[in-house]
């Protein structure tokens, strides 16, 4: 912008549609600065400069370097690229999470039978997916720990850790969750693997086959153990006495929040785009939701982390 036009921004002095637009804006602007060395020391120039950002404004600062007139100094406006990781810079420095890490889990886990066969779940990861992208989206740094799915991340501040068993999930969530702000259990975890894994494929010759089954880690009361100042969140998907279930988990497992959903509520549950759910906090309050799209109840879910950092 020029010290014309800066000038106009500053005292009101609508003449064309640039400043009208200006004046009429409701989000945050920024401006960035185009003049020559002597334009840009004039005290008349600073006096705009500290009107505008005392509105609120955000300045772009010139840059140093030959300027038109023969002059060497400041004043030229920022080239391109800089003002786009200026922006970057300085709007993710104002999100609600900057400076939060988190730690996510999705997906359901395999457990292997043999080399070709598991034991699995329906899940898809979504909801686990869309929470991670919502939690980057509000500046988080997030750690994303799932087996192998077609999902993929949006954000380049997810850190994307793949694995297999409940048992893999167990290590990757303790070699992170001491350096996290937060921890977020999506994950549909085995709760029990085969006890022995057959190293070739088994035959099908017998009429019948039985498989002995042993209890996995269970990574989210081991996580509720270790919890220091973590903010921790399970979920628990139910299909009878739901409620009363998820009270119990949430003081089995030490949790500060639980997301519970039904298999008895239509749209709920694995394999769908869209989820209902009830948030019960660690005192039992309990807030039940509408039916959302999964990207929704994401951004209730970080909501929820949003507040507990904002009380």
């Amino acid at each position: 912008a020029t010290a014309n036009t800066l000038s106009k921004m500053a005292n009101g002095n609508c003449d064309n549609l640039l400043i009208a637009t200006y004046l009429s804006a409701k989000c945050p602007v920024y401006f960035a600065p185009a003049m020559d060395l002597d334009m840009y020391k004039h005290p008349s120039t600073l006096d705009s400069f500290e009107k505008l950002k005392s509105f609120g404004n955000t300045m772009i600062p010139a840059e140093s370097g030959e300027l038109a007139s023969g002059l060497v100094g400041e004043g030229r406006m920022a080239e391109p690229e800089n003002i786009v990781a200026f922006l970057e810079k300085d709007i993710a420095s104002r999100l609600p999470l900057k400076g939060k890490k988190i730690l996510i889990t999705a997906g359901p886990t395999y457990e292997a039978i043999d080399p070709v066969r598991f034991i699995g779940n329906h899940s898809s990861g979504k909801m686990g997916f869309d929470i991670a992208n919502e939690a980057a989206n509000n500046g988080a740094e997030v750690i994303l720990i799932t087996v192998p799915t077609h999902l993929n991340v949006k954000n380049a501040s997810i850190q994307l850790i793949r694995v297999t068993s409940a048992q893999d999930m167990y290590d990757a969530c303790h070699r992170f969750y001491t350096n996290v702000d937060v921890a977020i259990a999506a994950a549909a975890v085995a709760d029990y693997r085969p006890k022995n894994v057959a190293q070739q494929k088994i035959k099908k010759n017998d009429s019948s086959f039985t498989i002995e089954l042993e209890k996995t880690k269970d990574i989210l009361a081991s996580l509720g153990e270790q919890k220091k100042n973590q903010f921790l969140i399970g979920f628990a998907l139910e299909t009878e006495n739901e409620i009363e279930h998820a009270k119990q988990k949430i003081q089995k497992k030490n949790l500060d929040l639980i997301v519970l959903n039904s298999l008895n509520d239509k749209g709920a549950g694995f394999g769908q785009p869209t989820n209902k759910v009830t948030f019960i906090s660690k005192d039992f309050k309990i807030e039940p939701k509408e039916l959302k799209s999964k990207e929704e109840v994401a951004q209730d879910i970080i909501n929820k982390v949003i507040q507990f950092y904002d009380a």
